[in-house]
């Protein structure tokens, strides 16, 4: 990892202790995995048993899951099941966060969900936020699953870097890469790609342009008037309710 990575690309926030399940009014459950190198992580699931769908939450560069939280209470209002967890380095995971390092702790949680909480993976939905969107891809390439929901995400760390510097390669001087477009190039399985029309960190065009790279079956969801961080906020309903249909669209349990 690149020293200029620890500035730019990973912000990770330490954890506030407080009983955040009676603060979200959510039945929080605390768990503990590793990551194939020994790395403990932390998360939280919360079971809901109206709908068969299960998300698997990864998460974008910055905060931790507390700063997620708000979002988890609608999930589960409206009958997902959830696996939100931290990368290393994040929150209550140990360890400090790399690229190849938040892969391993993706497929962990994967396997948590499978292995421990006996989920099958025809159940599973991949959700990756901004620089989740290429950790969720990864695991979509590594392992089955129903389908897979990317938000405001950008085809690499490149195009973000030149996006804000005026084309200049200033990548050139960061290690991690974060590729989603060329892993959506050889997936097969259902994408929804959703970003905000006002997203001033990621342009709508890489979002666009994260699409464009996607193979069929794939739909593009436009949050008109939502910025990078406040999709389901300013989505609202009409928002939850694209996840709930494509989710149905998706899961098929006998």
């Amino acid at each position: 990892m690149s020293l200029l990575d620890r500035f730019f690309v990973y912000h990770p926030a330490p954890w506030i202790d407080r009983d955040w399940a009676r603060v979200s009014g959510l039945p929080l459950q605390e768990v503990w995995f590793q990551a194939e190198d020994g790395t403990k992580l932390f998360g939280w699931y919360v079971e809901n048993r109206t709908t068969p769908v299960v998300l698997l939450w990864c998460h974008g560069n910055a905060g931790n899951i507390i700063h997620r939280l708000e979002n988890l209470v609608e999930l589960y209002r409206w009958g997902f099941s959830v696996l939100l967890f931290d990368y290393r380095g994040y929150g209550r995971s140990q360890g400090r966060p790399t690229e190849e390092g938040m892969y391993q702790d993706a497929l962990a949680a994967y396997d948590y969900l499978v292995s421990e909480r006996q989920v099958a993976p025809e159940r599973l939905l991949l959700f990756g936020r901004s620089l989740g969107g290429a950790v969720a891809s990864h695991v979509a390439s590594k392992k089955p699953a129903a389908g897979l929901i990317l938000e405001s995400v950008f085809p690499s760390v490149a195009t973000v870097a030149r996006a804000h510097y005026f084309g200049l390669p200033v990548d050139w001087l960061l290690g991690a890469e974060f590729n989603l477009a060329d892993r959506l190039a050889a997936l097969s399985m259902s994408v929804l790609v959703i970003h905000g029309d006002r997203d001033n960190i990621v342009p709508i065009e890489l979002g666009r342009q994260v699409f464009e790279a996607a193979r069929e079956p794939k739909a593009f969801y436009l949050v008109p008037g939502a910025d990078h961080n406040d999709l389901s906020m300013i989505g609202g309903r009409a928002y939850f309710q694209r996840l709930r249909q494509f989710a149905e669209q998706v899961v098929k349990v006998r």
